[in-house]
């Protein structure tokens, strides 16, 4: 049995048609099958299961993050307020009157007074220190 060159073009043509459309229909038929597992109850737990892994390097990777933050944060808040306490000399005035509560209190109180208060890192005064220029006219010409 011999087949022309039509011949066979026609039965690859039809195969070819056939199985595109086949293809298309089990394709449809898996995705519907897989997307009806997936709303369905059964599937929770194995996707629980399956998806540990990925949940538990999320958790590390944020816990790791947030004690990164956490030692810069404190560590540059530590550092200015070291530098706070340095310019102030508050540092200085605790040391020496660590002894004496009362005189610290007093020096506290002196610095406060004496308007350093800006340097203890308290505004004392709330007042612009330019006055706004006034002039004779209202306005009208």
């Amino acid at each position: 049995m011999t087949i022309d060159a039509y011949t066979l073009l026609a039965y690859a043509l039809i195969w070819t048609i056939f199985y595109f459309f086949l293809s298309h229909y089990i394709a449809e038929l898996s995705r519907k099958r897989w997307t009806n597992w997936i709303q369905s109850e059964d599937s929770d737990e194995i996707l629980m299961e399956a998806l540990e892994v990925i949940v538990n390097e999320i958790e590390d990777r944020m816990h790791d993050k947030l004690e990164t933050f956490q030692s810069s944060f404190f560590g540059s808040l530590g550092a200015a307020s070291k530098k706070l306490d340095d310019a102030t000399g508050a540092s200085t005035i605790k040391a020496v009157t660590k002894d004496n509560p009362i005189m610290g209190l007093v020096a506290e109180y002196m610095l406060k007074r004496g308007n350093l208060g800006g340097l203890m890192g308290q505004n004392s005064q709330n007042t612009p220190i330019n006055k706004p220029k006034t002039g004779d006219k209202l306005g009208l010409k």
